[in-house]
Parts: structure tokens; C-alpha cells; sequence
């Protein structure tokens, strides 16, 4: 499971030209899932998305976590993450998990951070979504479990 995290003022996402999510000042989570993603790995990655040290603390250093903020979470699938773009001129998707298998996994992700954490917000699996985002630093990690 890959994550593409960005520490954001605001984020939100459209689709058909309605708000399906929108959170303010919290993170942006860009979600992929690969083969063979499983219980361990989707916890795993919950974990890391709500402890992650990616906030400031009094002193300005990384130190604070979403869960430690009560920021606001934004989980939007995007299985392009996984891609194979090593060679050639076009994506390979074969390292992305099927559609089936990526909802499964895409919404178990939701229903464990749901569990631990009150602000959370959600795109719409295998839509067309856009999505918008005020980047806060900005501050961009990529995450794997």
C-alpha cells in the first residue's frame, strides 16, 4: 500500500460538480493499492496516516501528529501511485491491485482510521474526482507499508 501524504490548509473533492469530502487544515492522503495487500499492511498504514509526525510543534519541528492535532483526514483512491514507469513512454498498471481488490483494501483503510479518528472524509472509489488542496509548506511525503 503506497500513500502520497500532503499537510494541507484545505483539500476537498468534486465529483459530477458536487463536494463528496472536505476537510480544512489536516492531510491530504493519496491512496494505492498493490497485490497482495493484506490486514497488516492496510493497519499498518492506518498507523502511519494518523502518527506521522508531519505538523509543527511550539519549537517548529515536525513533531505532531494528526492524531495529536485533530486535524482533519482526506483519503482519496488513486491507484496511478502504483504504476510501473521505469521504462518506456506510457504507465504499466500491473503493479496496481485490481479494481476489487483495491476497494476492498481502500475501504477497509477508511473504516480503521474512521474508528480512531473523528475527522475523516473520503473521495469516491473509481470516480472521476477532482481534487483540490492549499499544500501547507509545502510538506509532501510518500509513505509504504
Amino acid at each position: 500500500m503506497i500513500a502520497l501524504i500532503q499537510r494541507v490548509l484545505e483539500a476537498s473533492v468534486r465529483v459530477d460538480g458536487e463536494v463528496v469530502g472536505a476537510i480544512g487544515p489536516g492531510l491530504l492522503a493519496l491512496v494505492a493499492v498493490e497485490p497482495g495487500d493484506d490486514e497488516v499492511r492496510i493497519a499498518r498504514m492506518a498507523d502511519r496516516l494518523l502518527g506521522y509526525r508531519v505538523f509543527a510543534d511550539d519549537q517548529g519541528r515536525m513533531n505532531r501528529s494528526l492524531a495529536d492535532t485533530g486535524g482533519g483526514l482526506l483519503l482519496v483512491s488513486q491507484f496511478t501511485l502504483a504504476a510501473d514507469t521505469r521504462s518506456g513512454m506510457r504507465p504499466s498498471f500491473t503493479s496496481a491491485a485490481s479494481p476489487e481488490e483495491g476497494r476492498r483494501c481502500f475501504d477497509r483503510l477508511v473504516e480503521l482510521c474512521r474508528a480512531r479518528h473523528p475527522h475523516l472524509e473520503t473521495g469516491r472509489f473509481g470516480a472521476h474526482m477532482l481534487v483540490s488542496l492549499a499544500n501547507d509548506g509545502p510538506v509532501t511525503f510518500r509513505l509504504q507499508s
